[in-house]
């Protein structure tokens, strides 16, 4: 998947936009919207809202936490092994689980810290968002970009601000097959 990143001042033209994607075969959880003025998107029902867990770089983040816990995990095994203090009384178990503690700690403290950061992906828009512009991004598959081709020729507004792949596909997925399961399971 390719995420593609507009720039525009018109919600109103965003909102037509998002509507004509969605009647041309892109699902919803494909359409994201990002502004800093939250409060004119209650008067836009139709625009498609990032999530607030997707502002932050929380799982980003996280996911870097963890890589240094496990270097850490593996780490306090080693030494403890070498060191050959896992031949004690005690064994491994506190040494497994010091690197487990180890482990969720630097976990927890990477989610912690992408908290107080922007999502990675939206750190270049920072300044267009302080412009009072508005970022209108789709994720399509190689066989919908015709699409995409297609309305954009009527919304000169919104101009080309980048394009990035996407490694979520599961994840979008997941967000279309939800209320479908729903829809059919309780009627």
């Amino acid at each position: 998947m390719l995420r593609h990143y507009f720039i525009s001042d018109d919600l109103d033209d965003l909102e037509v936009m998002e509507e004509q994607l969605e009647a041309a075969g892109i699902s919803t959880p494909q359409i994201h919207v990002l502004t800093s003025h939250e409060a004119e998107l209650d008067h836009h029902q139709h625009l498609h809202r990032v999530q607030s867990l997707m502002k932050r770089d929380v799982v980003h983040s996280a996911l870097i936490g963890a890589a240094v816990g496990v270097v850490a995990f593996v780490l306090v095994l080693v030494v403890a092994y070498v060191a050959g203090w896992t031949q004690t009384a005690a064994g491994w178990v506190p040494f497994v689980f010091l690197a487990i503690v180890l482990l969720g700690f630097c976990t927890w403290e990477g989610g912690l810290f992408g908290i107080q950061r922007p999502n990675y992906h939206f750190a270049r828009f920072e300044q267009a968002l302080k412009d009072d512009k508005h970022i209108f991004f789709v994720e399509l598959e190689p066989s919908q970009e015709p699409i995409l081709e297609r309305v954009m020729k009527s919304h000169p507004k919104a101009q080309l601000a980048g394009t990035e792949p996407v490694r979520q596909h599961w994840l979008i997925e997941f967000q279309k097959r939800v209320p479908r399961f729903f829809k059919e399971t309780w009627p």
